[in-house]
């Protein structure tokens, strides 16, 4: 299995603030990739670094084993890219719009299986392309480039907060099509800020803080950083009997409940079923929890980061025409 995104030691300079500082960041072919961080971390910038619409400072970055930046046409045809804030053309029906993005990645609305698919993701996300964007709500313009994106076969799936502004319903609709790609061969890089689309999306997850990635593994590697609850009801011998390992013990309505280092509830076991433990719930550490070590003891600000929203310099721009 190949690397499809490959960054080492990352930089992004936006003036005296540095946005991007040593990322290292690897997504293999025909995974799904989470990539966290609250707003200012640097994922914007790592994205627009990606696509070739930012030039990184310092550091090493391929895509496909292409520089983005020196081959950004090239890729653009193997990519769909979904940012979390549509926006769309005002004077152009969704549907226009839609196959405008198609052509742009080099597919013509006659081709017959593009149109196949464009009518299928439409019928799921309950979607009228008849309406002007003008008249579109936020989620509408979000369905907008999703069927785009899905609707022509890509190599690789670059997707910034996809699901702004859909109910649940039309979620559940976009984890069905991002497991389809992915039986497909296709990889994805999804950043996104809902833990639980994460969580039951991503192969491998990335997390990162002020430009630096802090943590990447698997959910099960990342699970072995933290602590299992446990809980049993608190009857006879259990109520006081001592665990091996147990931290922040405490009785709460008739249940002891404590922590365990994760890598430790096996030794634990044989102690509480020799106390006559009932009720017995082992509740392994949660997205949430793991991403909330890494943040959890940030004071407001902390990670804010001015040039995370910042667009292209002026020589980025000049050197793009």
């Amino acid at each position: 299995m190949g690397t499809v995104i490959r960054a080492e030691g990352l930089q992004k300079r936006y003036g005296h603030t540095l946005a991007l500082d040593g990322l290292d960041l690897i997504v293999d072919a025909g995974h799904v990739h989470g990539f966290l961080g609250p707003n200012g971390a640097g994922k914007s910038t790592t994205i627009r670094i990606l696509l070739g619409l930012a030039r990184a400072t310092g550091g090493q970055v391929t895509v496909f084993d292409a520089d983005p930046w020196e081959s950004a046409a090239t890729l653009h045809r193997r990519i769909a890219y979904v940012p979390g804030d549509v926006s769309t053309w005002p004077n152009l029906s969704g549907g226009e719009a839609i196959d405008l993005l198609a052509r742009l990645r080099g597919v013509t609305r006659h081709d017959d299986h593009y149109r196949a698919e464009r009518a299928r993701l439409m019928d799921a996300f309950h979607f009228d392309p008849t309406v002007k964007g003008r008249a579109y709500s936020k989620g509408n313009r979000q369905k907008v480039a999703l069927i785009a994106a899905f609707a022509a076969p890509a190599d690789l799936y670059i997707l910034d907060e996809p699901t702004s502004g859909l109910d649940p319903v039309m979620e559940v609709v976009f984890r069905h099509e991002i497991r389809r790609v992915r039986g497909d061969g296709a990889t994805v890089l999804l950043s996104s800020h809902i833990l639980s689309e994460v969580e039951v999306l991503c192969d491998r997850l990335s997390i990162i803080r002020t430009g630096r990635i802090v943590e990447s593994g698997t959910l099960a590697e990342l699970r072995h950083l933290t602590r299992t609850q446990v809980s049993f009801v608190a009857e006879g011998v259990a109520a006081s009997a001592e665990i091996p390992g147990a931290h922040d013990r405490r009785t709460i309505d008739g249940r002891v409940t404590f922590t365990l280092d994760s890598d430790a509830v096996t030794a634990a076991l044989p102690a509480i079923a020799a106390a006559g433990a009932t009720g017995l719930q082992i509740v392994p550490p949660s997205l949430e929890e793991l991403f909330l070590r890494q943040y959890g003891d940030a004071a407001p600000g902390d990670d804010a980061a001015p040039a995370e929203a910042a667009p292209a310099t002026r020589r980025e721009r000049r050197e793009r025409r």
